[in-house]
């Protein structure tokens, strides 16, 4: 079985529910699976305050998952229009599977969640490729034959999927919203498997 690593970090639960549907759309294609990591938070102070496996959630990702996965979706909240720090932590530490091609030609998807319609969804998308274009890889976005994304009055844009959580973070995924998650989660999927071969 060949996996797609849906790797995410995750504050208030809504990029980790999107995760978790994007997983869904994977696995429903055949011939694949969902592989959820997380990364753990960063601290100015010191970074050993994490647990080595967390508490709770997916388990920690490891720089393995990036060698055996055939594809990759990436999830961040948004911060100021970018990712959030735990993540690009993550990214910044992949310079050896760069240098050794790990990722070339491999396809991804990206999502996110913000707490505002203009909270900055698009350009953390289009931010959170710029690594991935680097190591290689080859960008899988959301086709407009996709009808929720022309009646969609929350989250989704073609770059990728997203959701719009709310100032509190309390505002759950719309229909729309989920169905563009598993929708990428397909394409994702169904990109990889035609990749690989």
């Amino acid at each position: 079985m060949n996996d797609i690593l849906i790797l995410y970090y995750s504050q208030g639960g809504a990029v980790h529910e999107m995760a978790k549907l994007i997983a869904r759309g994977v696995d429903s294609v055949d011939g694949v699976k969902a592989r959820i990591r997380t990364v753990p938070k960063v601290s100015a102070n010191c970074e050993a305050i994490e647990p080595d496996i967390p508490t709770s959630g997916a388990p920690y990702a490891e720089l393995k998952d990036l060698e055996e996965c055939i594809g990759l979706a990436l999830g961040s909240p948004t911060r100021f229009g970018n990712m959030a720090a735990p993540m690009k932590y993550f990214l910044d530490g992949t310079v050896g599977q760069w240098l050794k091609g790990t990722l070339i030609d491999k396809p991804a998807a990206v999502f996110t969640s913000t707490g505002s319609m203009h909270g900055g969804n698009e350009t953390t998308l289009l931010t959170m490729m710029l690594p991935l274009m680097h190591h290689g890889m080859v960008m899988v976005g959301l086709p407009y034959s996709e009808p929720e994304l022309s009646s969609t009055a929350c989250g989704g844009t073609p770059y990728g999927a997203s959701h719009i959580g709310g100032a509190a973070d309390d505002r759950p995924i719309t229909e729309d919203e989920r169905k563009l998650c598993i929708a990428l989660g397909k394409r994702l999927a169904r990109t990889a498997l035609k990749l690989a071969a």
